[in-house]
C-alpha cells in the first residue's frame, strides 16, 4: 500500500466497524455506524465518501454500505491487529477485557507486520513452551502484585515434569498426533501435518500456516459441516470432512 492509501486511524475505525456489522447483518446502514462509534451523521457521511473515493467500501447517500474485495481485506488485517493485541494484553499480562480493548483500539493502527507476526508468535510460544503455559503467567501476575518472592525450586520441578512430559510426546509422536477435527471448541493444538484438497488448504497456505502453528477450534457448526479456526490470529472457516485430514497434537 503506498503512503497515498494508507488510511487514517479514525477512516480505519470506521473500516473495522463496517466490517464487524456486515458480518452480522450482511450489509451496514450510515446510522449502524454511527451508533457504533457514537459520532454524529456528518461525520459519518465523511467518513463514508473518503472510502469510498478510495475504493475501500460501495456506497451511496441513504443506500446499504458493503465492503470491496479490497476494503475486506484491509479490515480483516485491522481486526487481526486489534485480536492479538487483546490476547496479548489480557492473556500474557492478565489486563482487564475493558482496558485491552480500551488500547488495543489505540495501538492497532501503529504496529508494523512484523511487530504483529511476533506478538503472535510469542503467545503461541507460551502456550506450548514447557516453560510457559497459564502456571507461568499466574507466576508473573503474582510476581507484579508482589505476592510471591522466589518459588523458584517448585517451578523448575513443574517445568523439569512437563518437559519430559514434552520430550515423551516427540519421540512418540503416535500417542499424541489427533485430527483437528477431533479437538473441540476452545481446544488448542500445535499443527503437525496438513493433506487434503488444494482448495481445503489454500487459505491456510495464504496465510504461510503449516506444522508448529498454534491453531485453536472457535466455532463448530455441525448443521452446515464446518467449523472455524484461529491460526496466526486469522479466522478461518473448513470443513469438517477436511479438518480430518489435518493433523494436530493437543495440549
Amino acid at each position: 500500500m503506498s503512503e497515498s492509501e494508507k488510511l487514517s486511524a479514525s477512516l480505519e475505525d470506521y473500516l473495522e466497524t463496517i466490517f464487524h456489522v456486515v458480518s452480522e447483518k450482511q450489509a451496514a446502514r450510515a446510522k449502524d455506524i454511527a451508533n457504533r462509534l457514537n459520532v454524529n451523521n456528518s461525520s459519518v457521511t465523511g467518513a463514508l465518501r473518503s472510502l469510498s473515493e478510495k475504493g475501500y467500501i460501495n456506497y451511496a447517500p441513504y443506500d446499504l454500505i458493503t465492503l470491496t474485495a479490497k476494503g475486506t481485506e484491509l479490515a480483516r488485517d485491522v481486526v487481526r491487529r486489534h485480536e492479538a493485541l487483546k490476547d496479548f494484553f489480557t492473556k500474557i499480562l492478565l489486563i482487564s477485557k475493558n482496558e485491552a480493548e480500551d488500547a488495543a483500539c489505540k495501538m492497532e493502527h501503529a504496529i508494523s507486520p512484523n511487530i504483529l507476526d511476533r506478538l503472535i508468535q510469542f503467545v503461541e510460544f507460551v502456550d506450548i513452551c514447557p516453560r510457559g503455559g497459564s502456571d507461568w503467567i499466574k507466576g508473573f501476575s503474582r510476581h507484579c502484585e508482589r505476592l510471591e518472592a522466589g518459588g523458584c525450586e517448585n517451578c523448575i520441578s513443574n517445568c523439569v515434569n512437563e518437559l519430559k512430559e514434552k520430550k515423551d510426546l516427540i519421540q512418540n509422536p503416535e500417542k499424541s498426533i489427533i485430527p483437528l477435527s477431533r479437538l473441540k471448541i476452545g481446544e488448542k493444538g500445535v499443527l503437525s501435518s496438513m493433506e487434503g484438497r488444494a482448495s481445503a488448504l489454500r487459505h491456510l497456505n495464504e496465510i504461510e500456516a503449516g506444522p508448529g502453528n498454534v491453531v485453536e477450534i472457535e466455532e463448530l457448526d455441525k448443521e452446515s459441516e464446518n467449523l472455524t479456526i484461529k491460526i496466526k490470529g486469522y479466522h478461518l472457516i473448513l470443513r469438517i470432512e477436511d479438518a480430518e485430514k489435518i493433523m494436530v497434537v493437543p495440549f
